[in-house]
Order: C-alpha cells, then sequence, then structure tokens
C-alpha cells in the first residue's frame, strides 16, 4: 500500500476547513497494517500527526509515521507536534515535504533526528505541494494565493454581446466551480458582474462554509438588491474615498463590510487589497471576472494560477465581451504563457489550467 497516497487523502478532506494553518494529513503503520490515522483539525485543534498517535495509542512505539508536511517544532495555538512524535516512540518518519513556514522550516525534522529518528524526504512531493500551494504562498509572502478562473466559449468570449451569459459552462463544470468555493477562503467579483450577472458567489448547498464574498466597487455601484448581500457568510465591499457615505452606509446596514482602499489610477488599488486580505489570514482567493477586474490583475502580475473552463460554443460578434480586459501585451512574446499545465474534461467542457510564472 502507498502509505503517503493515504496521508494525502487524508489531508485533502482538510481543504477549506482549517485556513491559514496547512491541510496536512497522517499515517502510523506497524507491521504492515495501518494503526491510526488523521488529518488537520480546525485553528487550535489537534495537527494531524496528534489524530493520528491517538488513534495508535500504545502501537506507535517503533511505528513509521507517513505525513504530507514536515512536522511544527514550536509553540502555536497547539504545542511542538515533534515533541509529541518523539514521546510516542516512533521510530522513523516520511515526509513529503519540509514546512516552508520560517520558524520551521527543516528544524522539525533536525529535531526528530536529534532524537534518533530516521527521517527520509520526498515522497509524492509535487502533490503535496499543490495540496498546499496556498499555504506555501501566504506563509512565504503574507499574501494570498490568486486564482483567476473563467468560463468562455470556443471563441473566447464570457458573454454576447447583450451581456448574457448563463449559461456557457457544462452543469458539471458549475458543480466543480462550487466545491472548488469551498475550499478556498475568499471569492472576488468586479461590480460589473454583480450588476449584470446577479451571483451569489456561494458554495455548494449543504457546504459547511461560505467563502468570503469579496466586492471590488471603486465608487459604490454595487446595487443593495444584490443576491450576494442576502447570502450566509460574509461580504466585503472593498472601495476607494469616492464612495458616498450614505452608500457606504446602507451597505453596512445591508451586512456588508465596507473597506475603504487608497485609489490607483481611479480605481481600487489592488496590491493594497491584497495586503490586507493577508493581514486578515485569508490564504486563497478565486477571482471570477470581470473582465476589467482580471485584466487589471494579470496586468499587474498578481495572479498565481488560471483556471479556463472552454465550451464547445461559438458566440460570435465584434462586441461580445471576452475574459481578459486591460492593457494586455502588444506583442505575442511578451504574453504570459502558463506552465506546468493540465487538461481536463467536465461534460463536453475542457478545463486547462495552469501556473503563472511572472518573467
Amino acid at each position: 500500500m502507498d502509505y503517503m497516497a493515504r496521508a494525502l487523502e487524508l489531508a485533502r478532506q482538510a481543504l477549506g476547513k482549517v485556513s491559514p494553518n496547512p491541510a496536512v494529513g497522517a499515517v502510523v503503520v506497524k507491521g504492515g497494517r495501518i494503526v491510526g490515522e488523521g488529518y488537520t483539525q480546525p485553528p487550535g485543534q489537534d495537527h494531524a500527526e496528534i489524530v493520528a498517535l491517538k488513534q495508535a495509542g500504545e502501537e506507535a512505539k517503533d511505528a513509521t509515521m507517513y505525513v504530507t508536511l514536515e512536522p511544527c517544532c514550536f509553540f502555536g495555538r497547539t504545542p511542538p507536534c515533534t515533541q509529541a512524535i518523539i514521546e510516542s516512540g516512533i521510530r522513523e518518519v516520511h515526509l513529503a515535504m519540509l514546512d516552508p513556514n520560517p520558524r520551521v522550516s527543516g528544524r522539525g525534522r533536525a529535531q526528530l533526528e536529534s532524537a534518533q529518528i530516521r527521517t527520509y524526504l520526498g515522497e509524492h512531493e509535487e502533490e503535496a505541494r499543490e495540496l498546499n500551494e496556498a499555504y506555501i504562498k501566504f506563509i512565504t509572502t503574507g499574501l494570498p494565493f490568486v486564482i483567476a478562473k473563467f468560463a468562455m466559449s470556443l471563441d473566447g468570449k464570457i458573454a454576447t454581446r447583450t451581456f448574457n451569459s448563463k449559461w456557457i459552462s457544462s452543469e458539471a463544470s458549475r458543480e466543480w466551480v462550487h466545491r472548488l468555493r469551498g475550499v478556498v477562503d475568499a471569492v472576488m467579483v468586479g461590480v460589473n458582474t454583480v450588476i449584470q450577472d446577479d451571483p451569489e458567489l456561494t458554495a455548494r448547498a449543504g457546504a459547511e462554509r461560505q467563502p468570503l464574498r469579496i466586492v471590488v466597487d471603486s465608487q459604490g455601484h454595487t446595487p443593495l438588491t444584490a443576491k450576494l448581500l442576502r447570502q450566509p457568510g460574509r461580504t466585503l465591499l472593498a472601495t476607494t474615498s469616492s464612495i458616498e457615505l450614505v452608500k457606504a452606509n446602507q451597505y453596512t446596514e445591508a451586512g456588508a463590510e465596507v473597506l475603504l482602499l487608497p485609489p490607483r489610477n481611479g480605481l481600487v488599488d489592488l496590491p493594497a487589497l491584497l495586503r490586507e486580505l493577508g493581514q486578515r489570514e485569508i490564504t486563497s482567493v478565486l477571482v471570477e471576472g470581470g473582465g476589467t477586474l482580471l485584466g487589471s490583475l494579470f496586468d499587474l502580475k498578481l495572479v498565481d494560477k488560471v483556471l479556463a473552463f472552454i465550451s464547445p460554443l461559438i458566440i460570435g460578434g465584434r462586441e461580445a465581451v471576452s475574459p481578459v480586459g486591460g492593457r494586455g501585451v502588444a506583442l505575442v512574446e511578451q504574453a504570459l504563457r502558463l506552465r506546468r499545465v493540465r487538461v481536463e474534461r467536465f461534460g463536453e467542457d475542457v478545463l486547462i489550467s495552469g501556473y503563472c510564472e511572472w518573467k
């Protein structure tokens, strides 16, 4: 049995429930069988290693642990996992990857080896890194991981010339996006998307949590009747001092938080917004449009990952809407080329995903 693969499977169960902590899975093996396993619990509760050790009990002595991230070695909301591993009598530990947190970053592994516990590094490391890509960005930069998502026709349109866009993507694609919303910390859109589409921006019904909804609205044009203002969870209206005080108070009364940010060319300063979200321990943001907001994020090189759904439709029309606006580039050779590209099928749709490696 691939025990590290099992640990990763467990870690995925923690996604969307433990931010800003990483989603970690751990498995304790003895005599060729699993005697304990677990995944990270919400902040302030047991880490994956502790859950697995408690389940293993006395059988942890002379056993092997497989864990998707280097165990923590400092007192935070909980005691260090390294100490619990040492005291349990575990004989060896397999780590998928080291923790990029500067407070750990190899120190956890060193503590284990100082206690004569053998360690092995690198099993399924790529999968472990992808699983915690948002945590890695956040813990090393203080900024959230930004995902740009859009659904477009085969000829590159996200709406017709009359701004109609329901539905370009398939039901299977939309269901997958709803699940993704249940994993990320926040979903962000521009005010034009709210005006034209009136989205709810919620995870699927029955989700354990709803993401923070963020509307980038420089002057306060979001309708007070917008559906997203009436959904469970929190809504943040990112705006500037251009907004009228009366309108700001109306949004507050409607249940939204109004965040005043410095203007950048008359618009919301997006780098300042991301810094503010980082300070609030928002580790991941799913940006779902529209073209103006996505264009600005790409122009400023603020996007980390792209999710592009392509549906076999031809919309046509010079005035039909494209997914990414902004300045763009003058030459094809200057265009952003995604790396580590993956292609998947959702019904008749194709999802192309990849990572931005900015020069």
